[in-house]
């Protein structure tokens, strides 16, 4: 037995609809491909995998993260534990957004595997990767603390699954996505199945299952951003879940207040993507006019672009733009010399931010559209 998708409200279809209000925006706006489109999937990628495993104790800062989905390395500061987690997370999210298009697709074990596979596999071999636990699970409260939730036990784990990947194929396939979504991620994370990684791999399932409407890529469709940026967001998420969990495996319980839960963090999160829309039109337009005054040439804007937010690399423009290395070189220098960007780091982690005319730009620009608080899309 699963935990059963709760009747919806008007409220919860009243907040589904200005959602997908929301995405119908964000369809329009992706048929018109801009030149900034690329690094505004990347950098909301980079968000979700910042955000996902931060949630789990494994913190980068904004720039790694755009730089691990640029293919860069990261701060060598970084311990091999975070260093693997994230990555691994990467790997796992670049397949999600890739099997979004998938021809042949189907929810089995094997997938579900494989997805555990990549995120945990440069950890401990304990926790065996891809493959579900034999053993009780709980999570820890904290130091000193009874567990917050006691999982089935493990000999129940396989059922369970079955059960889920059936309901993936067949059950409740006339409720939105997003409750669908919300759902496959409570069972997932309360069934526990594996010995580490199941809040990850539960976020990253939810995920998919939008992938798979085909609606919109799923980097503009995840809340995992918003669910571990933001410390405030990551206790209420924990809050919801305990709600509904109650300490233990409860499946019979109501899980109206998840969907609620959920509903509001992709009503918040499509705001957040909605500013960020605007933000990079409004930011390339005055790239553009800051390009024709210093007399650049137009591929340069994309460097500018890079260098405010704070993560130009040699390498990713000189890809983006089909140049060779020493054009990319050139551009740079020229860039350098009129106090656009300036360096940060050396050698291979070398990045470039921007000057104090682009970091004043970008200053305006998120103050332009920051101006109103996001609405709580359940207040009146």
């Amino acid at each position: 037995m699963l935990f059963a998708t709760p009747p919806l409200t008007s409220d919860d279809r009243r907040v589904i609809d200005e959602i997908e209000a929301f995405r119908s925006e964000f369809r329009r706006r992706l048929a018109q491909p801009r030149r900034w489109e690329g690094q505004l999937r990347r950098s909301l990628t980079a968000a979700a995998v910042r955000g996902s495993t931060h949630i789990e104790g494994y913190t980068i800062s904004a720039e790694d993260a755009e730089t691990l989905m640029a293919g860069g390395d990261i701060s060598p500061d970084t311990d091999e534990a975070t260093r693997g987690a994230v990555t691994g997370y990467r790997d796992a999210l670049t397949y999600v957004q890739r099997a979004a298009g998938f021809r042949i697709f189907s929810w089995d074990h094997t997938l579900l595997s494989a997805l555990h596979f990549m995120m945990v596999r440069t950890g401990d071999e304990a926790v065996r990767p891809g493959e579900y636990r034999t053993s009780g699970v709980r999570v820890s409260g904290g130091p000193n603390r009874p567990p917050v939730y006691t999982a089935p036990d493990a000999e129940h784990a396989p059922a369970l699954m079955d059960e889920l990947l059936s309901w993936l194929t067949e059950g409740d396939l006339d409720t939105p996505a997003l409750v669908r979504a919300s759902m496959t991620h409570l069972n997932l994370v309360s069934i526990h199945p594996w010995l580490d990684g199941n809040g990850r791999m539960s976020r990253a399932v939810h995920t998919l299952v939008l992938a798979r409407e085909g609606v919109l890529a799923p980097e503009f469709s995840s809340i995992e951003e918003w669910l571990g940026t933001d410390d405030f967001n990551t206790r209420e998420y924990y809050a919801a879940l305990r709600t509904v969990q109650a300490g233990s495996w409860q499946p019979k319980r109501d899980a109206a207040s998840w969907i609620r839960f959920c509903l509001t963090a992709h009503h918040l999160q499509a705001q957040e993507v909605q500013r960020r829309f605007e933000a990079a039109s409004r930011l390339w337009f005055r790239l553009e006019q800051l390009a024709e005054q210093h007399h650049l040439g137009d591929r340069t804007i994309s460097a500018l672009y890079a260098a405010a937010q704070g993560h130009l690399r040699r390498t990713t423009y000189q890809a983006e733009e089909s140049l060779t290395r020493d054009q990319a070189l050139a551009d740079l220098r020229t860039l350098r010399r009129l106090d656009l960007i300036t360096p940060v780091g050396h050698a291979r982690t070398q990045r470039y931010i921007g000057g104090t005319a682009l970091s004043e730009m970008r200053r305006e620009v998120h103050t332009e559209v920051h101006t109103d608080l996001y609405r709580e899309p359940y207040q009146p």
